[in-house]
């Protein structure tokens, strides 16, 4: 089961992971995606991961580089950890059993790639707004929103944390 795989050994390249969905595809398993920048892990993500795993027998997280991260006008000093330190966390994750990081602005280059049967994303996101919903909709998948913990976000707890530093 590749979950009890070291964290390391679950972040790949999007050349190797389309060929590992593939083969999974082909076996009947569904694969389920999920993308962020994932900075500063928070019980947000994982319960939003959680629910992603539960969608899908494979789950694959796609992660902004941190030059893309900058791209996306996060604030000075985003992100705060590097992209190998997010995606080593979340490889730790149980329910994550792949790890890509991308470096374009949106994920829509791995969406189409990997073509997933299930693209998670959290309800703050409209349908219309989450990028690759067409995509996996065209080839017969799904979009699950997932409810957001209340009180448990990146920018949230950055605030936090410079608050209490003041």
């Amino acid at each position: 089961m590749p979950s009890a795989r070291r964290p390391a050994a679950k972040i790949t390249s999007l050349d190797r992971l389309s060929g590992i969905v593939r083969r999974a595809k082909s076996r009947g398993r569904t694969v389920a995606l999920a993308n962020g920048c994932f900075d500063v892990l928070h019980p947000g993500h994982v319960e939003l991961l959680t629910r992603a795993k539960q969608a899908g027998d494979l789950l694959v997280v796609a992660v902004n580089s941190d030059r893309s991260v900058r791209g996306l006008g996060k604030g000075s000093g985003r992100p705060i950890l590097r992209e190998r330190d997010r995606a080593l966390m979340l490889g730790a994750l149980e329910c994550v059993d792949y790890v890509v990081i991308f470096d374009d602005a949106t994920p829509h280059r791995v969406i189409e790639r990997l073509k997933p049967d299930v693209l998670v994303k959290g309800a703050d996101w409209s349908g219309r707004a989450i990028v690759g919903r067409e995509i996996v909709e065209r080839a017969g998948g799904r979009v699950l929103r997932v409810p957001l913990r209340k009180g448990s976000s990146t920018s949230q707890f950055l605030a936090r944390i410079r608050a209490a530093g003041s």
